[in-house]
């Protein structure tokens, strides 16, 4: 019998993350996956600081974004495109995945945010560095 895969000890989820920091300062990274039904999904990524010393900025993700259908289908890799993913044009797919890991930010950064102008993004946060028991994560938006 293999190790299970759990909530609080694997990962952490963030139903609804349009605009929602994701701090990576007890996790090791995250990953978006945005949905809309006529696959015309622009995501925008910024890193913050906490601290709110450093002003928000733009953050560059090359981490392997890849674009799908929202149901069966496959999944393909899309070309950089700075810090904005763009499904703009696209009739075939609805879906994005991207990562992004905390060795990723600026000097000086410990968040992550990603903003759609349609449909909707989930985070999954993974590589928790304290592990808890479900019932004992404090919130959906802390590592």
């Amino acid at each position: 019998m293999g190790k299970r895969v759990e909530l609080g000890r694997d990962f952490n989820v963030i139903a609804l993350a349009d605009t929602i920091t994701v701090p990576l300062t007890r996790a090791a990274a995250v990953s978006f996956v945005t949905f809309e039904d006529d696959g015309s999904t622009i995501a925008t990524i910024t890193e913050v600081d906490s601290t709110a010393v450093n002003a928000e900025q733009a953050l560059d993700v090359t981490n392997n974004p890849f674009k799908g259908p929202g149901v069966g289908g496959t999944w393909t890799a899309m070309a950089e495109q700075d810090d904005t993913l763009d499904l703009a044009d696209d009739t075939v797919n609805d879906a994005m995945v991207f990562s992004v890991h905390g060795s990723q930010l600026s000097e000086g950064y410990d968040g992550v945010q990603v903003t759609v102008d349609g449909g909707v993004v989930m985070a999954i946060i993974t590589g928790l560095y304290e592990q808890k028991d479900p019932p004992n994560l404090t919130s959906n938006i802390v590592a």
